[in-house]
């Protein structure tokens, strides 16, 4: 009875997180016919955490938490987490998103692709890592603004759209908050290019 108790818990729990995608400028009419599209990563402006930390100031306090823990712990995580931008997160991206609408609607979609005539840039804004302590966990949200522009002249914005909180989760356990912030990349990804197919059809 306990298990039973603890997974409605959990599902009880899930059922409330849900992406909201919102078209703030535009349309998806551009799109039509192309064959290329750009995409470009930006982490200027991220905030973390309930409290909105910068990510200077989310380092700060996870390395110095960490290695008060275990000494040592923090720098190595430090390290981890700046190289999953390139090694985890964006890499997540580019793989839903090619598999949802690049690979079905035959469209080339790569990171500095210059002969693009138009350039997606992915915003990151906030991001909650989530937890997971085995039998209890808190999936990650990721908060992006997802700009599609002219590449040949990035301030003339065609379509702007706002992904606030999508979930970051794996079924079973998944220890790595830069693991569960990955997929809540990936889940932005696969809504982008669903929403993508059914405006371009």
């Amino acid at each position: 009875m306990k298990k039973i108790a603890l997974l409605a818990l959990m599902l009880v729990s899930f059922a409330g997180i849900a992406q909201d995608m919102d078209v703030k400028k535009g349309d998806f009419k551009f799109l039509k016919g192309e064959k290329e599209l750009n995409v470009e990563f930006n982490y200027s402006d991220l905030k973390l955490m309930k409290d909105n930390l910068t990510n200077e100031q989310y380092v700060e306090e996870r390395v110095k938490d960490l290695n008060e823990k275990s000494k040592g712990n923090g720098n190595a995580w430090k390290k981890k987490w700046e190289a999953s931008p390139q090694m985890i997160w964006n890499p997540k991206f580019m793989e839903l998103l090619n598999k949802v609408y690049g690979n079905e609607k035959n469209v080339t979609v790569e990171e500095g692709l210059t002969s693009a005539k138009y350039t997606l840039i992915v915003d990151v804004v906030w991001i909650y890592p989530g937890w997971d302590v085995a039998m209890m966990k808190k999936p990650a949200k990721v908060s992006t603004v997802l700009r599609f522009v002219e590449t040949a002249n990035k301030s003339n914005v065609l379509l702007e759209i706002q992904s606030d909180e999508a979930p970051g989760d794996q079924w079973g356990n998944n220890f790595s908050n830069e693991s569960r912030i990955g997929e809540g990349f990936a889940k932005t990804a696969k809504s982008l290019g669903k929403m993508m197919l059914k405006k371009t059809k």
